[in-house]
């Protein structure tokens, strides 16, 4: 017998339906929605299902329920997602709720997005690259500017932790006896200026995606900043 786990996340009772449209949005089939006497929806799309119940008062700002699903295409998956939800809402989501993240390169060996929908749930979606998964854990990057966007994501996409974020960001980018390199630099500029989005400080995002923007980089550092870069272009679009 193969074992299979379904994940089963709550949702405020009246947002099921919206709930519901987000993951149709994203290729999920729905195959149960029922209102009452009360809420309960499973969805799924391919092997992954979903199954959301409601809660009457349930606070989606205050919520930390989500799931984490591997993909061998996380590229694809992510570009369905975004086309996705901007057919159904025409625009890509990338701040409140709901909303779409940026794909990025984690530290820990792994490439990932994270997708929240309009109750607060964030499905993370990640393809192992090396160090991560089956394999040994990977450490915590030991150069200056490489741990600093290390904590800052761990700090803002699995704490949700904003402030502390940003100060990470702030303090290296504040350093006089160590640079970054431009690479690292549009990376760390543009997390900041996500971050500041987030926060709701306008101001200080338009500064900093402008910072990001003006970074010179070559054709190789624009291949290996790319993740960044098309983040970027989403934040000013």
């Amino acid at each position: 017998m193969t074992e299979k786990t379904i994940p089963l996340l709550p949702c405020r009772t009246e947002l099921i339906q919206s709930v519901v449209d987000f993951y149709t949005a994203l290729g999920f089939e729905t195959t149960h929605l029922q209102k009452s006497p009360y809420a309960y929806a499973v969805v799924e799309r391919g092997a992954v299902e979903l199954q959301l119940y409601g809660m009457k008062d349930y606070d989606p700002a205050a919520s930390h329920s989500s799931c984490y699903v591997l993909t061998e295409d996380v590229d694809g998956l992510h570009a369905a997602f975004r086309a996705g939800l901007k057919a159904a809402y025409g625009r890509i989501p990338t701040r409140g709720l709901p909303r779409i993240g940026p794909l990025k390169d984690m530290s820990y060996g792994v490439r990932q997005f994270l997708a929240t929908d309009p109750t607060g749930n964030t499905i993370r979606v990640g393809q192992v690259i090396s160090g991560g998964g089956e394999e040994e854990p990977a450490t915590a990057p030991k150069e200056t500017f490489a741990r600093a966007l290390h904590m800052a994501d761990l700090f803002a996409d699995s704490k949700q932790d904003y402030p502390g974020a940003a100060k990470i960001i702030d303090r290296v980018l504040n350093l006089e006896d160590e640079r970054p390199t431009p690479v690292q630099r549009v990376q760390l500029l543009v997390l900041r200026g996500d971050i500041a989005q987030r926060l709701g400080d306008t101001e200080a995002a338009r500064a900093r995606l402008g910072e990001a923007a003006s970074v010179q980089l070559s054709t190789e550092e624009q291949e290996a900043a790319r993740d960044a870069l098309a983040r970027l272009g989403d934040l000013r679009g």
